[in-house]
């Protein structure tokens, strides 16, 4: 196979799990067929060349940023760049950014694309390369071939383990060429949290709770275990909490190591964005809730009694073994 381009962006000067996931897949894919692999870097960061520690070969950074909003102008940038490099794999996070040019590439490219890749290729050295993805709200995976002179691929969230066996590389400064064709008026970005598809360990809240001003029972036992916060679809619009918390099949799907559901009986669609967690606990004082099928672990009582004392028994063990 010809080189493999994984395209990520910086935040605030730092890379995202989810982006140094994707360069660690590209490296492993690269090793299979003895390609390079070439990550390019949208944003300003001066750690641009710590990513040959996670597996780039070579790392490319645009002169300037350009906004993921302006999706014309990186897609044309990134076939570009994949064409001059003689690339046969555009890898990326999936993310918003991704959500907004993988078709364009793939159209750009005349190759097949699949978004919310689980696993590593296989196939590799044949005209149509399988990968698989979640389908049917997570309760299957589909085997896809997908072929053409340059696939485009984005990851879902722990698609591949993070590997640091490599060296700081030099960065190559890649001149970004023509002007916008979007203008961003104004950004809202989250911060002080890690994002939800990034996140290990998150707490989940749903109409159990009763009334936002219960909260802090969710927020307290998130703090204690240093996960991230989330909530049901019927949380975020009763606006008790922001829909950037929003977990399920019309919200964010996670994949984290611990998921904590607390109040929410486990309708199919708030399944289908959490059945990929590794392991899943639930609180609730319905002994018929539908959670409970898919939980590994299940608590059934009064949340209000049972999550201050879970909260006060992480913070008891964390301080014994500090």
């Amino acid at each position: 196979m010809k080189n493999i381009l994984v395209a990520i962006e910086s935040f605030n000067g730092e890379f995202k799990k989810s982006g140094l996931q994707a360069v660690s897949y590209g490296k492993e894919v690269a090793l299979s067929t003895g390609a390079s692999c070439i990550v390019i870097v949208n944003g300003e960061t001066s750690k641009a060349g710590s990513l040959g520690i996670y597996g780039a070969d070579r790392v490319l950074q645009f002169n300037k940023p350009i906004s993921p909003a302006d999706t014309q102008a990186l897609t044309n940038q990134l076939a570009e760049l994949a064409s001059i490099n003689s690339v046969g794999m555009i890898v990326m996070p999936y993310n918003s950014t991704a959500r907004g040019i993988t078709g364009r590439l793939s159209i750009k490219m005349k190759s097949g694309c699949v978004t919310g890749v689980q696993k590593l290729p296989t196939n590799i050295e044949s005209e149509s390369v399988v990968v698989s993805r979640s389908v049917f709200a997570g309760k299957a995976t589909a085997a896809i071939k997908v072929s053409g002179p340059c696939i485009v691929l984005s990851l879902s969230p722990n698609a591949s383990q993070l590997k640091t066996s490599g060296n700081e590389v030099a960065v190559e400064t890649i001149e970004v060429k023509g002007g916008e064709t979007v203008k961003v008026v104004e950004s809202k970005i989250v911060t002080g949290r890690t994002p939800l598809p990034e996140a290990e360990l998150v707490v989940s809240g749903g109409r159990g709770m009763k009334d936002p001003s219960n909260w802090g029972i969710i927020e307290d036992l998130a703090e204690a275990l240093g996960a991230t916060t989330a909530c049901s679809r019927p949380v975020a619009d009763s606006h008790w909490r922001p829909h950037y918390e929003h977990v399920g099949q019309t919200g964010i799907a996670i994949k984290p190591n611990l998921y904590i559901a607390i109040g929410i009986s486990g309708a199919i669609q708030h399944l289908a964005g959490v059945n990929n967690s590794k392991v899943i606990v639930v609180i609730n004082k319905d002994p018929e809730a539908p959670f409970f099928k898919a939980a590994d672990y299940g608590v059934c009582g009064d949340l209000f009694e049972i999550v201050p004392r879970l909260t006060e028994a992480v913070k008891k063990f964390k301080h014994s073994n500090t």
